[in-house]
């Protein structure tokens, strides 16, 4: 076996080391986007003892809505982290972390209906959120582009 062919099987069978809560501190923040005629406010704390609480609100066209949010492992005997999302109250739905690098994080669960991935990009002090799925059988994305910005603060009127 070649030198090459060495490095390959050995690449191939090392495990993927487990994405921590520790490598999303870039999230922590209150981060509000005032685009589109609506206004959409995410606070996240910072990773404490593996665990990172989310809560969001958004106001558009006179109505409100919310989400409760955790990025925590996704089992107790597992160090993986997973987003769990939980909308207007309900159960919360479970999407792993299936990719982490630099200041961009990733979390999927085909199962759902939609979406499948919930996608983080940290740029500076613009913090780009991105949900992805189907809908019918036809692709759907929807996206928030929130600045850095003082607890609490809104839209301008």
């Amino acid at each position: 076996m070649t030198v090459t062919a060495l490095a390959l099987t050995a690449a191939l069978t090392i495990p993927a080391a487990p994405i921590t809560a520790d490598q999303l501190s870039w999230m922590a923040g209150y981060w509000l986007d005032c685009s589109g005629g609506r206004e959409a406010a995410e606070t996240w704390s910072d990773p404490r003892g593996s665990l990172i609480l989310g809560a969001a609100i958004t106001l558009e066209d006179g109505k409100v809505s919310f989400e409760q949010s955790r990025i925590a492992p996704e089992a107790a005997d597992r160090p993986d982290i997973a987003y769990f999302a939980g909308v207007e109250g309900a159960p919360p739905v479970v999407f792993p972390a299936i990719e982490a690098s630099g200041t961009r994080v990733v979390f999927q669960n085909t199962a759902n209906d939609f979406p499948h991935r919930v996608i983080y990009e940290r740029r500076g002090d613009v913090l780009h959120a991105r949900i992805e799925g189907e809908v019918d059988g036809q692709p759907q994305a929807m996206d928030w582009t929130l600045q850095k910005a003082d607890l609490n603060a809104r839209c301008p009127v």
